[in-house]
């Protein structure tokens, strides 16, 4: 793999480059993912039963929902799983850019 893709005009510098930027993007999906799962799981439920129709939900988090502690950790989980997406679509073009 290596000769190939010297052979096909890749110097060292350009090498070690490639390399450097999908293993950083390899890192930093993992990471983002491995964070992203414990938001979701630190999430509390949407749906709320048998107690969702009969229960008021006039709480103090019902009326400030936007500066809820659940409300941040679903923007955060959000947020991780775009950025998930853009690496793993950089690692798919810097593979089709190699060879």
């Amino acid at each position: 793999m290596l000769a190939n893709l010297l052979a096909s005009g890749m110097n060292d510098a350009q090498w070690v480059a490639y390399w450097v930027v999908v293993t950083i993007c390899i890192i930093g999906i993992f990471a983002a993912a491995f964070i992203a799962i414990f938001l979701v799981l630190f999430q509390k439920s949407n749906s709320e039963g048998i107690q969702g129709i009969t229960a008021s939900s006039e709480t103090f988090f019902g009326k400030n929902r936007g500066r809820s502690i659940e409300e941040k950790l679903k923007k955060w989980s959000w947020i991780l799983l775009g950025v998930v997406g853009v690496l793993s679509v950089v690692v798919y073009i810097m593979q089709l850019i190699a060879p």
